[in-house]
């Protein structure tokens, strides 16, 4: 997906969680926004939050877990 302005203030507007729990539970068809453009965006944020915060990105992963975050 072509990153936007719009789309790129989505994801600035999100913390390390949301984008991880997104990201956790995309549709195995993948989801639009993590593809292309806005997709190496999304990763580049989520090293940028991760990087600031390592001991926030595992209590972040920790409080997901792999069968949460669906609702």
């Amino acid at each position: 997906m072509k990153l936007t302005p719009e789309l790129k203030a989505q994801i600035d507007a999100m913390d390390y969680y949301q984008l991880l729990k997104r990201w956790r539970f995309a549709p195995l068809g993948g989801d639009e926004m993590m593809q292309d453009e806005s997709g190496d965006y999304w990763g580049q944020r989520m090293n940028e939050l991760k990087d600031a915060d390592p001991a926030g990105a595992v209590q972040a992963s920790k409080m997901l877990g792999w069968g949460r975050g669906r609702d």
